[in-house]
């Protein structure tokens, strides 16, 4: 939504483009669909179980990342 100009115009495209098993079976194998998540109606739920899908290894790595990075910046070691 922050990246338009009116709430209309999102409202508008927002629906527009939707990834689904459909889409992602014309999609090259060496593919990878990445997502900041939530993924609200931009990505179909049935494209969790593709191969491709990294968003959810994204988040997980995301989240060590962030562990770390508090760990570093609090001083503790482990």
């Amino acid at each position: 939504k922050e990246r338009f100009d009116s709430l209309e115009e999102y409202e508008h495209v927002k629906s527009a483009y939707i990834i689904n098993n459909k889409m992602m079976s014309k999609a090259k194998t060496q593919m990878v669909v990445m997502h900041p998540l939530p993924r609200v109606s931009e990505i179909e739920p049935e494209v969790d179980f593709d191969q491709r899908a990294a968003y959810f290894r994204q988040m997980r790595y995301g989240l060590y990342v962030r562990m770390a990075l508090l760990a570093l910046v609090l001083g503790k070691s482990f």
